[in-house]
């Protein structure tokens, strides 16, 4: 998936939704290129994941390089992790990106709003949220 980011005839087909956090780490200094799925809301990006061991490596205050199939930029990141923030901005993930939901457990109405009770159980399971305001 990395690879056909960086294919510029192909990234704007298969990223329409993707991007790459270029997350350097902590301890090893160490770049480790991470493929995720994104949204755009009031003017930040917000990505949905699981509390895996490359966010820990994303600290506010820190600038992080991301890339959206094009040149990298830099981005101010903070992950949130608290069960108010997560289920509302996961509903708007939700709400954007039907896949994400599906792949998160959480279940869409006929109109296509998402399960508060599902995003509170997908925070329960580890989920977070990482907000980019790219510079």
């Amino acid at each position: 998936m990395r690879v056909l980011l960086k294919v510029p005839l192909l990234a704007p087909r298969v990223g329409k939704r993707l991007c790459v956090l270029h997350v350097v780490g902590r301890k090893s200094g160490k770049v480790y290129d991470v493929p995720v799925a994104y949204t755009r809301h009031e003017g930040d990006i917000l990505v949905g994941t699981a509390k895996r061991p490359w966010v820990s490596n994303i600290r506010k205050g820190t600038p992080l390089a991301v890339s959206f199939g094009g040149p990298k930029r830099t981005a101010d990141a903070e992950v949130l992790t608290d069960a108010e923030s997560v289920v509302r901005l996961s509903e708007v993930i939700a709400r954007d990106n039907k896949q994400w939901a599906k792949f998160n457990g959480i279940g869409l109405d006929a109109q296509g709003n998402p399960s508060k009770a599902d995003s509170y159980q997908s925070w329960q399971q580890g989920c977070v949220i990482i907000r980019l305001s790219v510079h």
